[in-house]
């Protein structure tokens, strides 16, 4: 990724809705120019897509947490993946040095369908333990930059 690619993805990252033009405007390319590196970023998976960033509270979802998950022994990623996947509460999975085997982010609409989640959290078959921390408001919340 040369400095030309950085200032695309920058200027992705500022607003991933502005045109091939706009973006060739700001970095001294013609938009057909700007196309060809995008679609060379998405081939080689520096950039990994397009999405809409949308507010959880405002789809009912404003609770969350963050939880340290204990296993029985050692639990191979792909398991602990599959263990947690199933459940739509997770919203991210993170395997971690440290005490804990992994980190889970949670997601629920309120503190009772928390604790629901909780609950069938603690439920997969190699989970001994987990630790949560109740989330009470976010004060950053940074996206990447190029």
């Amino acid at each position: 990724m040369d400095p030309l690619d950085q200032r695309i993805v920058s200027q992705l990252v500022t607003d991933a809705r502005a045109s091939y033009a706009e973006i060739g405007q700001e970095v001294g390319l013609s938009a057909p120019a700007v196309k060809r590196r995008v679609d060379k970023l998405l081939d080689t998976g520096i950039l990994q897509g397009f999405t809409a960033v949308v507010d959880p509270e405002a789809l009912g979802w404003g609770t969350e947490a963050f939880v340290e998950v204990h296993c029985h022994g050692n639990v191979p990623t792909d398991r602990l993946l599959a263990g947690l996947e199933p459940l739509p509460e997770v919203v991210r999975a993170y395997t971690v040095s440290g005490e804990a085997d992994a980190i889970v982010h949670l997601r629920a609409a309120d503190i009772h369908h928390l604790e629901t989640a909780l609950e069938r959290l603690r439920g997969v078959e190699f989970i001994n333990r987990t630790v949560s921390t109740v989330v009470l408001s976010r004060l950053l919340d940074r996206p990447p930059q190029a």
